[in-house]
C-alpha cells in the first residue's frame, strides 16, 4: 500500500466558512497532510485560533476575509491567497447556512437568505478558482459540500434541501466541464454532524429522540468520519473520481429520510 496515497505536499488549499465546525475540522485534516491551506470566513479574527493551531502542528495556514456571497470579497481572497502561498488548486466549498421553515411559513427573504448563500456562492467560488486554475494551467480538485438532503427530503428544510439538491447537480455540470483542464470536482453529503448550527436541537429531547428514531447507527457522526471522504476526493487517490456526491451518513439514506 502506497503510504503517500494522501500526500496533499505542494498543495494550495482554500476552506470557506472555516471559522467553526467543518470547515475549520478540513483545515486541519488538510494542512495535516501537507497542504498549505487558506481558511477564510467573513470575520479573520475568528480564523486566528484555527491557524495558530495548525502552525503549532507543523503546519502552514493564513486568515483571508471572504464573504463569499460578495464578488469583489472572493476575488479580493483568492488574491490574498495567491500572495501568500500562490495558485490555489485545492479548494473546499464548505460555507453554508440553515433556515428551517415549512414550505407555507417560508418567505422570500428567507428563501434569498439561503439560496445566497447555499447555492449561488458556491458557484461563484468554484468558478473563481476553477478560472484561477484553468489560468495558471494547473490541475486541481474542487469539492463542494452538500448534504444527505440533496439527495433526499425532509419535513421543514424545502429551501436547505433545494439549495443543497443544486449543489449536487452544479458539482456534475462542473466536472462534466472542467475535466478537460485536469480539473475534478466532485461534493461530499455530510448526514448529521453536531455543529454550532445544530448542537442546540440534537442537545434538546426532540433532538434525542431523533437520533434514536431516525438514524440507522443511532449516533451522530463524528468529524473524524469526514477526513478520510475528503482526502479522497482532494488527493491524487480519487484522481479517477469526478462528478460523485458521496454521502456520509452512516446509513442514513438507506431508509427514508
Amino acid at each position: 500500500m502506497n503510504e503517500h496515497l494522501f500526500d496533499l505536499s505542494g498543495r494550495v488549499a482554500l476552506v470557506t466558512g472555516a471559522s467553526s465546525g467543518l470547515g475549520a475540522h478540513f483545515a486541519r485534516v488538510l494542512a495535516g497532510n501537507g497542504a498549505r491551506v487558506v481558511v477564510a470566513a467573513r470575520r479573520v479574527e475568528r480564523l486566528r485560533e484555527l491557524t495558530d493551531g495548525i502552525a503549532a502542528a507543523g503546519g502552514e495556514a493564513r486568515a483571508v476575509a471572504m464573504d463569499v456571497t460578495d464578488p469583489d470579497s472572493v476575488q479580493a481572497g483568492f488574491d490574498a491567497a495567491e500572495e501568500a502561498f500562490g495558485t490555489v488548486d485545492l479548494l473546499v466549498n464548505n460555507a453554508g447556512v440553515a433556515q428551517s421553515r415549512s414550505f407555507l411559513k417560508s418567505t422570500e427573504t428567507d428563501w434569498d437568505y439561503v439560496m445566497d448563500t447555499n447555492l449561488k456562492a458556491v458557484w461563484r467560488v468554484a468558478r473563481a478558482g476553477a478560472e484561477r486554475m484553468k489560468k495558471a494551467g494547473r490541475p486541481g480538485s474542487i469539492v463542494n459540500i452538500a448534504s444527505l438532503l440533496g439527495l433526499g427530503v425532509q419535513f421543514g428544510e424545502s429551501m436547505y434541501a433545494t439549495s443543497k439538491a443544486g449543489v449536487v447537480q452544479l458539482t456534475r455540470h462542473m466536472a462534466l466541464e472542467l475535466m478537460r483542464y485536469q480539473i475534478r470536482v466532485n461534493a461530499i453529503c455530510p448526514g448529521y454532524f453536531e455543529t454550532e448550527m445544530n448542537k442546540d436541537f440534537f442537545a434538546s429531547e426532540q433532538g434525542q429522540h431523533y437520533v434514536r428514531e431516525q438514524i440507522p447507527s443511532q449516533r451522530l457522526g463524528d468529524l473524524s468520519e469526514l477526513s478520510g471522504p475528503l482526502l479522497l476526493l482532494a488527493s491524487d487517490a480519487g484522481s479517477f473520481v469526478n462528478g460523485v456526491a458521496l454521502p456520509v451518513d452512516g446509513g442514513h439514506l438507506v431508509k427514508s429520510l
